[in-house]
């Protein structure tokens, strides 16, 4: 008796028979832009530079007035 197999599943054993290295093609262009460590200087200007969010982004807060002195 034969299995099902979907369209997806057909098209990727499929793929991978046509391209066998195409796993380690995957491999390397993750491993470019995602599996690697940032530049200690870049991470350092990336936390000072971050900017947190305020509280209920919603609503636009009112401008802080300074208090008149009396």
């Amino acid at each position: 008796m034969a299995k099902y197999v979907s369209e997806l599943t057909g098209f990727l054993r499929a793929l991978r028979q046509e391209r066998p290295d195409i796993e380690r093609q995957q491999k390397e262009g993750r491993d470019l832009w995602w599996d690697c460590n940032p530049d200690p200087d870049d991470l350092r200007r990336w936390q000072q530079s971050s900017v947190r969010p305020g509280g209920y982004v919603y609503y636009q807060n009112e401008p802080v007035r300074p208090l008149r002195e009396s």
